[in-house]
C-alpha cells in the first residue's frame, strides 16, 4: 500500500465551458427555482433557475453590458 496522496482534478464537460451567471427579471426567478419554468436572461438565453450566483461569481459579458446600458 503506498503513502501517495493522488489528486483527482474536477472534471467539467467541455462544452459547457466556465459556468457563469446571467441577469435575468428578479420576479421570475423565485418562479423558475420553485416551478423550473425557463427564464430569458438579458442576452437571450433561456434556461431554468437552478442555482444563486454568490458575490464574486463570474457574469456574462453580455448580460453585464446590457444591465450596464440600462444604468446610465
Amino acid at each position: 500500500m503506498s503513502t501517495e496522496i493522488l489528486e483527482r482534478p474536477e472534471l467539467k464537460d467541455a462544452d459547457t465551458g466556465p459556468e457563469m451567471f446571467h441577469y435575468v427579471r428578479k420576479e421570475k426567478i423565485a418562479e423558475s427555482a420553485v416551478m423550473g419554468t425557463y427564464v430569458v436572461a438579458l442576452c437571450g438565453e433561456t434556461f431554468p433557475v437552478t442555482k444563486a450566483a454568490k458575490p464574486g461569481s463570474p457574469v456574462c459579458p453580455k448580460c453585464k453590458e446590457i444591465y450596464d446600458s440600462y444604468r446610465e
